[in-house]
């Protein structure tokens, strides 16, 4: 069967054709784009665990697996700092705990970098819009993975 052939026996299908195929394709790619969302966020989820189990490793702190859980990683982030764990609980308390909770937890990072000899304005990457996440991710990254012997002053 040529061309000319299979035209002319599909010329009235094809004007019905193209209203399925643009819907399926669109929720192709809004399927494509929702898993691509998805594997992007456990990716970086992954990350930032492995990241602050390593740090927690590295100072020695006993319940280093709590890096996994959402909540429990920033009662180990406070308890790294020098903070008591309960301070996560401003977490129930909307916007007028959370701002203080993201201080402390600033603070606490702060503090962790300097133990672990790195400049603890590092910390402040977390305050930065747009940039700063990406400059925390690389911070915690070498915090985590590369160990320094002499302290470098900025």
């Amino acid at each position: 069967m040529g061309f000319e052939e299979f035209n002319e026996i599909c010329e009235g299908c094809l004007n019905e054709v193209p209203d399925y195929f643009i819907g399926g394709a669109i929720g192709a790619l809004i399927a494509i784009g929702i898993l691509f969302v998805i594997l992007f966020l456990v990716a970086l989820y992954v990350y930032t665990s492995l990241a602050w189990m390593t740090i927690a490793r590295k100072m020695k702190y006993k319940r280093a697996w709590l890096a996994w859980i959402p909540v429990a990683n920033g009662a180990m982030m406070l308890q790294l700092g020098g903070f008591h764990w309960a301070w996560i609980l401003l977490i129930l308390i909307p916007i007028l705990g959370w701002i203080p909770l993201f201080i402390l937890i600033v603070i606490a990072t702060w503090k962790i970098f300097e133990k672990r000899k790195y400049p603890g304005w590092f910390s402040l990457s977390m305050i930065i819009p747009k940039l700063g996440g990406i400059l925390y991710l690389i911070a915690i990254g070498f915090v985590a993975w590369k160990d320094r012997k002499n302290r470098v002053k900025f």
